[in-house]
């Protein structure tokens, strides 16, 4: 028989969907509550009572004003039954954490605004790869980098490029643009006619989920090409 705290189930008798650990997984870390990311940074409650029910009273402690917790100190999260040492200290320093985020000034994020510019961020990183890998410059609005991704690693020839692999993380991260590159292990970075119809279908999965796709750039030993200036993007 399954034991139920007076205040609420214990986390594994949720169902995988609504555990929070599970949640970050398949929903991403945005689609928990307070009191779920509390949970995490807590990670166990007590034998009375679930992480989530722990995290509940630690949210309580300033009337449950986030702004007015990250000022607590261990000795008052202390004072919560079920909070020792460890766990104040996890929530001081997260707490800490955010508060230096918050007043740190903005990256300088590259502008990849030309086909130069990609290459001359790409090219000394792939340019000597021995085999073709497959990446994802995401952008924002301002055509500024956000993250790159390799979507693949392929042969000496060919590196998989699916729309479902490509654009996955543009999808979740909402990012406005991508731009495509991978490079050719021969040095030689004409783009094949395998390159172009990848280029072409990769264009209209983008236009079917609002992320255009800015340019291919394929990458050689100290040269490259873009499929844009050659016009076949």
């Amino acid at each position: 028989m399954n034991k139920t705290s007076s205040i609420g189930p214990m986390l594994k008798e949720l169902p995988r969907s609504e555990r929070p650990r599970e949640k970050i997984l398949s929903q991403g870390v945005s689609s928990l509550s307070n009191g779920e990311l509390i949970a995490i940074l807590i990670a166990s409650g007590t034998r009375e009572e679930s992480a989530l029910a722990l995290a509940g009273r630690i949210l309580s402690l300033e009337n449950g004003s986030l702004a007015r917790l990250t000022a607590c100190q261990p000795e008052e999260f202390q004072k919560i039954r079920g909070v020792g040492l460890a766990k104040s200290c996890v929530l001081v320093a997260a707490m800490e954490l955010g508060r230096r985020i918050a007043v740190s000034p903005a990256e300088n994020r590259a502008r990849l605004d030309t086909p130069e510019k990609v290459a001359e961020l790409f090219m000394e990183e792939m340019r000597y790869l021995k085999k073709e890998v497959f990446r994802v410059a995401h952008l924002n609005v301002k055509n500024e980098l956000i993250m790159k991704e390799d979507i693949s690693v392929g042969g000496l020839h060919s590196a998989a490029a699916h729309p479902r692999e490509v654009f996955q993380t543009a999808v979740k991260k909402g990012v406005n643009a991508v731009i495509l590159v991978h490079n050719h292990p021969s040095g030689d970075p004409t783009p094949s006619h395998a390159d172009r119809a990848t280029t072409d279908q990769l264009v209209k999965a983008g236009k079917i989920l609002g992320i255009q796709v800015l340019d291919h750039i394929v990458i050689g030993d100290g040269s490259y090409i873009s499929l844009k200036q050659q016009r076949m993007l």
